[in-house]
């Protein structure tokens, strides 16, 4: 061997593809094994097998040669370095924050954090969920509400969803939706973008001439856009009065000091959590938060972490009522949105855990001190701020020398916002210091003693009413009271870690869901500062490497998937699927076709699909598929022709999500365009289509990637999430635009399109991470993942359909990227489900597949390209000893509702306790050898989800309940 090194060509110690090889998970050897299980000659075989002919590439992807992980860093990083950071004072919703070390370095930078899936499986969750259940608990102390959400995508779509539920619940006859004038721009653009869809007509006017207006609900901003801090008592008085849904879009970090929203009568408050420890990152992700009063609670979008018990009655946390709701009520969901942006959340409940009450009552002290020392010694050089009274944002006339002004600034290191042609915005951060108030007061040509201003300023007391202030405690649980010391909060985040099982402990064979490897390489860029500290708003030639990244990326997605144009601003798949059927929306109208609102959505399709529909106002139409799981061509046609002056699009998932690539595609895409249809590609399954296929090639007009699964963002407990689109060239001038900073140059055809996602580039601090992916696997990598993402699949079903029958294969026996395993006929013989089989599967030390979806009664297994032969033997192992387990059952060796599978997930109190039961205490929780040598102890035992939804209760416990 050594000498056969020795004597190799250089290209080949180069390892120029050696990244290619960390991602894939089965070496050489093992393909080879696997492919001989499987009866081919090898990987091309098989996917000849798989893959319809009629739509494989005749080509390479033009994708460059794979890279070093150490030449991607070092050539993104000069990238970065184009990047200008200064102080930002421009505001609007994105500030300046210290992320505290102990939490950037344990949580956002930790893979036991990040690699963990959306906490379906609650008994080997509990630490994300109690993580949620701060934040929550922190949303309804700041908002004075008294029920909140596990976090939405951000503040502005959180307004959108506000104005929907408040069009749910208001009594209200009118179809009038009030705005605040004074609201955010970017929260106004998406706002409009939402409301046209609904039919709702929308009034703007300033926050106290709302309730002149007959409206079913109104947004309200508290402090407002241009800083300032009103008392909406009134006004929200005035309104509830004619019977309007009030929602107030707040700052969580004024509202520290500030009366909250609840006290003054809101019945939603709304907002992001960016300033609570998450840096800006050009945009995103950050949590929006979002809460209502409990009467409200059915009708609220989103995630809601609440409290439950397990079996043995100890207090255990789950996803409360709404989970999976689009699968579940499809078109009648409260919203499309399936995802949190849960590591975001996490990031600033444990902000509010570190600094606890008082800390944050200072940080929010000194900002507000700093705005008011600014104010004053602006008012002293003869400069009138609009407002008297604010939390940290002044707006200030200065006539002829604003531009001067933002000049001598930008030389100085801090971006101002320049509101018009003469007047200025200047907005105050936690990173602010006094040096650079007299910095910038210098720049508006104001030299002053800053410690006299300051003495002036504190003997005022601010800048705030007495009777604006909040009196009410805040954050008085424990948790947040017991954590201030390093050390603390340290054991304290790894005490949740270890209740969480992610990536870094075993494989996630998640059906639709792609966990792959998260690579470190991909994951370093994203805390850069270059990277981690731009305004989303801040001068474009300040965010020149930024741009460049994301043309990048976006040059890499156009070969990917062979589309022309590309819209980054989605940031989550539901958002992609919305902007895809928007642009299609806006594409009919243009063409004197807005008559055009039939959807043709499969019986298998994701529920997000028909909720995304109908908030486009369409009508969703349910094409039928055969007993072989495809779509039935014939039912398409019928339902196509039938409503064909009508057919606006087909929304469609490739390969199917019964997980075979369905050979009438191209017959399917043709039948939607020969009646006036586009047709909309989920591109949930991407990762079975790069390198091998492509939505263009096989005829979509636009497709959502959800760069969260198909490109390795990490999936970080539930969110964040990318789900940029691709657009064939008839749409690109229909994509989203940005109000407040435009998509592209100034003859982009998408001029003045409205905004779906707050920020133009979406959640862009996490791009990097695609960025990094696709550079350091090159084209032919990618086409590689994309065949063992195939092989694994198929290795499993083929290992696991004698114990566990696949449910749908294509018409030469094979699957895609996934498959289905029926349980349907276990439970009929034995009453064993699919979620009894989810649960055990934690004593063997492995996250469920995905249950019950597509197929009620069924699981779906996707073991994605990077698990090595080593981990599919183990989860193979874990599945037939089930199923050897289910026949103790049937042959009554054991009873049926007191087993391993009933019983199921087993902890440590189960190991150490009393036994009575008719297994073995190493049965249950050292079912096969290597189970002892990284054993996984769920926390709790089976939750109760029925008691959970009865007793409704998501706030943080007494801390004696977990003491019981």
């Amino acid at each position: 061997m050594t000498a056969s090194l020795l004597s190799a060509p250089l290209s080949r110690l180069e390892q120029r593809d050696g990244f290619v090889h960390r991602h894939l998970g089965p070496n050489a050897n093992q393909i080879a094994h696997m492919c001989a299980t499987l009866g081919v000659s090898d990987v091309d075989a098989l996917i000849e097998q798989t893959v319809p002919a009629g739509i494989r590439l005749d080509a390479p992807l033009p994708l460059a040669d794979a890279s070093p992980e150490h030449e991607a860093l070092t050539r993104l990083k000069a990238i970065a370095g184009r990047n200008v950071i200064k102080k930002s004072m421009i505001g609007m919703g994105y500030y300046g924050t210290h992320t505290p070390a102990v939490i950037l370095r344990n949580v956002m930078e930790n893979p036991g954090w990040y690699t963990a899936y959306t906490p379906y499986q609650a008994e080997i969750a509990q630490g994300r969920l109690e993580a949620l259940l701060n934040y929550q608990q922190m949303v309804i102390d700041l908002t004075g509400l008294e029920l909140a959400n596990a976090s939405l995508l951000d503040e502005a779509t959180a307004a959108a969803e506000a104005m929907t539920m408040a069009r749910r619940v208001s009594k209200a006859k009118s179809n009038v939706f009030f705005i605040d004038e004074a609201c955010f721009p970017q929260t106004i653009d998406v706002v409009r973008t939402r409301a046209h869809y609904f039919g709702y007509e929308l009034v703007f006017g300033k926050a106290d001439e709302a309730a002149a207006h007959d409206a079913f609900g109104a947004l309200l901003q508290y402090p407002n856009g241009r800083g300032e801090v009103i008392d909406l008592s009134a006004t929200i008085a005035a309104l509830k009065d004619k019977g309007a849904v009030v929602a107030v879009a707040s700052d969580l970090m004024a509202l520290v000091l500030l009366k909250s929203p609840g006290a003054m009568g809101a019945d939603i408050a709304l907002g992001s959590a960016q300033r609570f420890g998450v840096p800006m990152g050009f945009g995103g992700p950050h949590a929006a938060f979002f809460a209502t009063r409990e009467a409200f609670v059915r009708s609220m979008p989103g995630r809601i972490i609440g409290v439950s018990k397990d079996a043995r009655g100890k207090t255990a946390l789950r996803m409360t009522l709404q989970t999976r709701e689009q699968h579940i009520r499809r078109e009648k969901a409260n919203s499309n949105i399936c995802t949190s942006q849960v590591l975001l959340a996490n990031m600033a409940g444990f902000y509010a855990v570190y600094h606890g009450p008082e800390g944050l009552r200072t940080i929010a002290a000194r900002i507000h001190r700093l705005a008011a020392i600014l104010a004053t010694g602006l008012t002293d050089a003869g400069f009138q701020p609009s407002a008297s009274t604010f939390f940290d944002t002044l707006e200030v006339e200065v006539g002829a020398r604003a531009p001067a002004i933002v000049e001598a600034a930008e030389a100085d290191g801090f971006n101002l916002r320049s509101v018009s042609g003469t007047r200025l915005g200047l907005s105050v951060d936690e990173t602010t210091t006094r040096e650079d108030i007299a910095a910038v007061l210098g720049c508006f040509g104001v030299a002053t003693d800053l410690d006299a201003l300051d003495a002036r300023v504190a003997e005022a007391g601010g800048a705030l009413p007495a009777e604006l202030l909040r009196s009410d405690p805040i954050l008085s649980h424990p948790v947040f009271n017991a954590h201030h010391t390093e050390h603390e909060m340290l054991r304290y985040l790894k005490k949740l870690q270890n209740r969480d099982l992610a990536l870094d402990h075993s494989m996630i064979s998640l059906g639709s869901c792609t966990m792959k490897l998260n690579a470190t390489s991909e994951m370093i860029p994203i805390t850069w500062p270059e990277f981690a500290n731009l305004h989303p708003f801040a001068p474009r030639e300040q965010a020149a490497g930024y741009l460049e990244m994301i043309e990048g990326l976006a040059d890499y997605l156009r070969a990917v998937t062979g589309f022309p144009a590309i819209c980054m601003q989605p940031n989550s798949g539901a958002q992609g699927e919305y902007a895809g059927l928007v642009a299609i929306a806006r594409y009919h109208a243009s063409r004197g076709e807005a008559h055009r609102n039939v959807c043709l959505i499969p019986k298998s399709a994701h529920g997000t699909n028909p909720a995304t529909a109908q908030m486009c106002g369409m009508q969703v139409v349910v094409v039928d598929c055969d007993d072989n799981g495809n779509v039935d061509v014939d039912d398409l046609k019928a339902k196509a022709a039938k409503h064909a002056g009508q057919l606006a699009a087909l929304m469609i998932t490739y390969p199917s999500t019964h997980g075979v690539f369905e050979e009438s595609i191209r017959e399917i895409c043709a039948i939607v365009h020969q009646h006036g249809g586009q047709v909309y590609m989920d591109g949930a399954n991407l990762n079975a289509q790069v390198g091998l296929t492509s939505p263009a090639t096989i005829g979509a007009d636009v497709s959502h990637m959800n760069l969260h699964k198909t490109f390795c963002i990490p999936h970080g407990g539930g969110g964040p999430g990318m789900g940029p689109i691709g657009l064939a060239a008839h749409l690109a001038p229909f994509m989203a635009d940005h109000v407040v900073q435009p998509t592209g140059g100034a003859d982009r055809p998408n001029l003045g399109q409205g905004a779906v996602s707050a920020a133009p580039f979406g959640s862009a601090s996490i791009l990097p991470i695609s960025w990094m992916y696709i550079t350091m696997m090159g084209g032919e990598g990618l086409k590689q993942a994309t065949q063992v993402a195939i092989l694994n699949a198929n290795y499993l079903a083929t290992r696991l359909k004698d114990h566990y029958p696949v449910l749908y294969t294509g018409s030469q026996g094979r699957v895609a990227h996934e498959c289905i395993l029926d349980i349907r006929p276990i439970k009929a013989a034995t009453g064993i489900s699919e979620v009894d089989i989810a649960k055990r599967l934690m004593d063997y030390g492995f996250h469920a597949p995905t249950m019950s979806f597509p197929v009620p009664g069924t699981i779906m297994v996707e073991p994605t390209e990077s698990e090595d032969l080593g981990e599919l033997e183990r989860f193979a192992a874990a599945m037939i000893a089930i199923r050897n387990e289910i026949h103790q059952i049937e042959s009554g060796t054991w009873p049926t509702e007191d087993n391993p599978l009933k019983n199921a997930p087993h902890t440590q109190a189960d190991f150490i306790g009393e036994w009575s039961r008719p297994y073995s205490r190493e049965q249950a929780v050292f079912p096969l050898p290597w189970v002892a040598e990284n054993k996984f102890w769920p926390s709790v035992n089976r939750i109760d989800d029925v008691y959970g939804d009865r007793n409704l209760f998501c706030a943080c416990v007494p801390m004696s309940d977990y003491e019981a």
